[in-house]
């Protein structure tokens, strides 16, 4: 349900449980955390999904059986902003709830414009992973993550852009090549110099004054 791939030490991570919206299993977070402490050496690592969902979060039946309140979501969102090397979050379409993680921990998201954004944990009675609001409102502002999270609102991909939650919409068939463009100037660089740059630069963890 996750597929990798590796090129010129890019390395391309991919749900792949299309027919499920994506949505991560208990199995699906392990193995995205082995993939990513594999991935530590390298110049980029690129997560996307198939089909026209990126996540829809946690599987539900999952979550209710107590997936809700497992540490992997946080383990994961730790080791992903951990990761010397650029990391960007390709959202292919809408992310929802826990996968807001993997996307919040990410250097740099873009997003085709039918993506649509929304954390919907209040009204299945969980808790959002800890990091998940502190990194949403060092983006967009501690008012802004509460129209999110306690009032149920979801984003366009224009408000996400106009709110500074994504980089960059792309058309879906340019998301790719947006990806390869922003990941060339790391993969000809130096990757002690590559790595020594991203180190110096602040990583979203404060919150914005906005």
């Amino acid at each position: 349900m996750i597929d990798v791939s590796q090129l010129e030490g890019v390395w391309t991570v991919t749900l792949n449980r299309p027919q499920k919206a994506n949505s991560l299993t208990r199995e699906m977070l392990e193995n995205l955390i082995g993939i990513v402490r594999q991935a530590r050496d390298a110049k980029a690592v690129v997560f996307t999904g198939t089909g026209v969902v990126f996540s829809a979060g946690a599987d539900l039946d999952e979550a209710r059986a107590g997936l809700a309140e497992s540490l992997l979501w946080e383990q994961l969102s730790g080791e992903i902003t951990a990761l010397r090397g650029l990391t960007i979050c390709a959202l292919n379409g809408t992310i929802a709830g826990g996968a807001f993680g993997m996307a919040l921990a990410c250097d740099i998201r873009i997003s085709v414009p039918e993506a649509r954004f929304f954390y919907p944990v209040m009204k299945h009675g969980f808790l959002p992973q800890p990091s998940d609001p502190k990194r949403m409102a060092a983006l967009i502002g501690p008012s802004r993550t509460k129209l999110v999270f306690l009032c149920g609102q979801k984003l366009t991909s224009e408000q996400a852009f106009s709110y500074g939650l994504v980089d960059q919409v792309v058309s879906r068939e340019h998301l790719f090549t947006t990806v390869e463009s922003l990941c060339a100037d790391v993969i000809s660089a130096k990757p002690e110099i590559a790595f020594a740059i991203k180190s110096t630069c602040p990583n979203g963890e404060k919150e914005s004054s906005r």
